[in-house]
């Protein structure tokens, strides 16, 4: 059974028994009067009782039932709030490999009052769609600053074109975004031979990109991203990092939009508003 509703059935049966228990007197008596068997510890309640607690318990659950679903939505609540003050702590741990590391991408103005964070996969069909928002943002706002994170998770052919676009940043830097907006521009699936040849159409220096593509540079800059995204807990892509706070998914120029703005207006904390 999922924690999730483990957890739920736990919190419902303690509603429960604290409702039933107040509802009959008969059995708070039995708890308080009731001796304990001779040569055994006392129990709150007796065999007896506890199999007429986990009646009233039932009957309580099919009379009532969306006190399960009230209790669900508060776990989850709870849950979601328990990540995202974690998702805090590790930004906040974590903050300059997530902003500043030596193996990152950075667009837009490197010395923009806001950063974005983007863990991306190119053989993502979200990413594909939403590489047009962050370039929309780069041009709408020229304070913002843009970090680019390859995360390759989808397949192997994944690792293989994130491979060359880290050898790309290493050698020709001014270059990658225009090989980045290509990738996504392409059909088929992303791999080694695509990405090069991507980069070949480009008139990118071929010779120092595979020599790159050789270094500890390419396998450094990937595990760094992993274990980012393993401590933040990001499965999926695109994710993005803004101030404080994780985004998941492909949310849309707007909400990115709004977010910026909220971190701005807010002096660089979504939870200082």
């Amino acid at each position: 059974m999922p924690t999730i509703r483990r957890r739920l059935l736990a919190a419902a049966a303690a509603l429960s028994v604290g409702a039933a228990v107040a509802a009959t007197p008969t059995l708070t008596a039995f708890a308080a009067d009731a001796p304990a068997p001779a040569g055994q510890e006392s129990k709150a309640f007796s065999d007896l009782q506890t199999r007429e607690i986990e009646t009233i318990i039932h009957q309580y659950l099919v009379t009532h039932p969306e006190v399960l679903q009230e209790a669900y939505v508060a776990l989850k609540k709870r849950e979601e709030a328990d990540a995202a003050k974690q998702q805090k702590e590790i930004i906040a741990s974590q903050s300059d490999l997530l902003f500043n590391s030596k193996h990152q991408v950075v667009l837009g103005n490197p010395k923009g009052d806001v950063t974005m964070v983007e863990f991306f996969d190119y053989n993502c069909g979200y990413c594909r769609r939403a590489v047009a928002d962050t370039f929309k943002l780069i041009e709408a706002d020229p304070k913002l600053r843009v970090v680019l994170k390859e995360y390759p998770i989808l397949s192997q052919g994944s690792v293989e074109a994130a491979q060359v676009a880290i050898a790309i940043k290493d050698v020709a830097p001014d270059r990658y975004a225009d090989f980045h907006r290509a990738m996504f521009e392409t059909d088929g699936p992303a791999d080694r031979a695509r990405a090069l040849a991507v980069a070949e159409k480009l008139g990118l220096p071929m010779d120092k990109i595979k020599a790159a593509m050789k270094g500890p540079d390419v396998a450094a800059t990937l595990e760094e991203t992993h274990n980012l995204a393993d401590l933040l807990q990001i499965s999926g892509t695109p994710s993005y990092v803004i101030a404080d706070s994780v985004m998941p998914g492909a949310v849309g120029y707007d909400a990115l939009k709004q977010q910026v703005d909220t971190v701005r207006h807010c002096g660089g904390t979504t939870s200082s508003c």
